[in-house]
């Protein structure tokens, strides 16, 4: 069996060349990711050869279209959508944002939206903002023992005026793998539409919108090892009905009708970057891509390999947390890369969250305590928002002994009784 090959990623990130800053162990990963050298590379060019204008007549304006050109596509294959399909702004909070005006025209006073208290405020203030327009908003709660959501109480929800259902692929403290393509089927056998935030998910796994088949996802390059940048996929049929939030001239341009303001233009040129690096990781491990594979049955392999990765990298703290009787795991408490990302939030009833913190970088592990825009999970959960929860969230590039130093921090900060 192939075994993701540890010293080869870390190679192509110029982060782990510097000793100091290798020296520590980096669990903050859900917060933004390292950026291969595929990508870097391609941004200190673009800079400094190319910032220009794009799409005009001289050879750099050409060169930098291109580059986005190339981006843009390099996105749509990393989740299998159509390019006529993706949309790229700035930020995922802001995609959500010009969503939600763009969606809003085609609903009615009296029409539904259904909400969780597990997401991101991204995918949840915007849409609660619409009752202020006549919407109705309702909330798809949290078991507040576990933080995770029950689909048998989704069904209680739905009804005829179900619009949209808004929810996250995988929760950026709970961790836990969502069923969203039976949500978005339940969502269409009322005439509603799904709309997922995969910020937290897309770093760990191949996501293929068309097996999902959900109608909206979301996601920040920013945390899949690019530049600062929101994608947007929509449906081809979603898309032609839209409000344009776009220039009016540009209304009859699919993908400009959900940017009002075009990309970071080097950020985007920069981003064809990521799957490059997917692409070299399946070639070292695999060899390539033959004629016949598309991207995306490279892009599967190679994040077959960061799962059974990830899942060794969970589980030593996992571990520790689950033999402590004062911790409380948000989400699900199993190192199952087929159930959970490996982004760990917990509790203990001994210490304070910042007080675990400070041990922790003390250690020289990166990571941090707070609600993380999670809030209104914390507070079904009864945490205290301000202490919030310890959260350690790794990814592929991590050591199975970084975390193993994890576990030894985590078993001093958190004796056993």
């Amino acid at each position: 069996m192939t075994e993701l090959d540890i010293e080869f990623v870390r190679n192509q990130f110029e982060v782990f060349d510097d000793p100091e800053r290798a020296s520590w162990a980096n669990f903050e990963n859900a917060g933004g990711s390292y950026v291969p050298r595929q990508v870097t590379d391609r941004l200190n060019h673009l800079f400094t050869k190319v910032k220009v204008q794009p799409y005009g007549l001289g050879p750099q304006a050409t060169e930098a279209g291109e580059a986005m050109d190339r981006s843009r596509q390099a996105l749509a294959d990393m989740i299998n959508a159509e390019l006529g399909e993706l949309s790229v702004g700035p930020s995922t909070s802001q995609n959500t944002y010009v969503l939600a005006a763009a969606l809003r025209p085609e609903m009615a006073t009296g029409d539904e939206v259904v909400v969780t208290n597990q997401d991101h405020e991204a995918n949840s203030g915007v849409w609660r903002r619409l009752t202020d327009t006549g919407i109705i908003v309702r909330e798809w709660g949290v078991d507040p023992a576990t933080g995770l959501l029950d689909v048998a109480d989704l069904n209680q929800l739905l009804s005829d005026r179900t619009k949209l259902v808004c929810l996250p692929h995988c929760s950026n403290i709970a961790g836990t793998v969502n069923a969203v393509g039976e949500v978005a089927a339940l969502a269409r056998s009322v005439g509603g539409r799904a709309v997922v935030d995969g910020v937290a998910w897309a770093p760990h796994a191949y996501v293929d919108v068309k097996a999902l088949d959900v109608d909206f996802y979301l996601f920040s390059t920013y945390k899949t090892y690019g530049p600062h940048l929101g994608v947007l996929y929509a449906k081809a049929e979603h898309l032609e009905r839209v409000a344009n939030q776009g220039h009016f001239f540009n209304e009859a341009k699919l993908t400009s009708r959900l940017t009002p303001a075009g990309p970071q233009h080097v950020e985007l040129g920069a981003a064809e970057g990521i799957v490059e690096y997917f692409l070299d990781l399946d070639t070292h491990h695999f060899g390539g891509r033959s004629e016949a594979d598309g991207v995306g049955a490279a892009l599967e392999r190679v994040f077959g390999l960061f799962a059974e990765h990830e899942q060794m990298v969970m589980t030593p703290i996992l571990d520790v947390l689950n033999e402590r009787s004062d911790v409380q795991v948000v989400g699900a408490t199993r190192a199952d890369r087929s159930v959970r990302a490996p982004t760990i939030a917990f509790r203990s009833s001994t210490r304070t969250s910042a007080e675990i913190v400070s041990d922790l970088i003390a250690a020289k592990i990166s990571c941090a305590n707070d609600h993380f825009y999670a809030y209104r999970l914390l507070q079904a959960m009864n945490i205290d928002v301000d202490d919030g929860v310890v959260r350690l969230s790794a990814v592929h590039y991590n050591t199975v002994d970084e975390a193993e130093r994890v576990a030894l921090a985590l078993e001093s900060a958190l004796p056993l009784s």
